[in-house]
């Protein structure tokens, strides 16, 4: 059986070379700016984003109990159905930390969550 043409002669070393480097600069380009990470830095990212998110949803909470009219508001706030509570806390300012930050919809359903369970 005849070998194909690009793997007679000196081919099959420019062969490999060329696939060794290609490989090399995949994992290269890949992981400085593809994102790519590897298992631990995942689950060092993700704990650091859980523990985030817990801290401010306890935040969230408290803001909400201290603002003026927190009778008032957790009284609306178990009134409305549950897929609706986010929104509501979300409206009322208390996920974000300043004025000029984005509301965290995952912040507020875990502070209607934590406000929910209040008696």
């Amino acid at each position: 059986m005849q070998l194909p043409s690009i793997l007679q002669g000196g081919s099959p070393s420019r062969l490999l070379h060329g696939a060794a480097a290609g490989a090399i600069a995949t994992l290269v380009v890949g992981f400085d700016w593809g994102g790519w990470v590897t298992g631990g830095a995942a689950r060092e990212m993700m704990q650091k984003s859980v523990t985030s998110a817990l801290v401010l949803s306890l935040v969230c909470a408290e803001k909400f109990e201290h603002s003026a009219d927190a009778a008032a508001n957790l009284s609306e706030l178990k009134k409305v159905s549950s897929w609706q509570r986010a929104s509501l806390i979300e409206k009322g300012g208390w996920t974000t930390m300043s004025n000029s930050d984005p509301a965290n919809s995952a912040v507020a359903q875990a502070c209607a969550t934590l406000l929910d369970g209040q008696k």
